[in-house]
């Protein structure tokens, strides 16, 4: 998918969408994650420095994130935003199923992600 711009100079520029990894503001998801663990009454609540850890570790994916699909980056950051929050950790996992031999596993990564276990 691309959008086309015309310039200034009356030529169409064609800038690529997807080709870098969204951008997601982690620092808010995380601080959204923890107090809404603490409003659930969860015992053990995932601190807000190991949630920015995990988001920061998982955007390792800026190193490969063109070399998946157009159609896959697009489902992956879709799914990833839902609700209008991001994670990185689920937008490092959904690709990572999709082709687990381009990423070093990181299973042991919880961030801001909503499938916690």
């Amino acid at each position: 998918m691309s959008i086309v711009l015309i310039s200034q100079f009356g030529s169409p520029l064609v800038i690529p969408v997807g080709d870098r990894t969204p951008v997601i503001n982690v620092e808010k998801t995380c601080k959204d994650s923890v107090a809404a663990e603490k409003e659930v009454g969860i015992s053990v609540v995932q601190p807000f420095e190991d949630c920015m850890r995990d988001e920061n570790q998982a955007k390792q994916l800026d190193a490969v994130w063109t070399t998946y699909s157009a159609p896959l980056r697009e489902r992956c950051e879709k799914k990833a935003t839902l609700l209008g929050e991001g994670s990185y950790v689920d937008l490092l996992n959904c690709v990572q199923m999709s082709d687990p031999a381009k990423l070093t596993p990181t299973r042991d990564l919880k961030g801001a992600s909503r499938n916690r276990n």
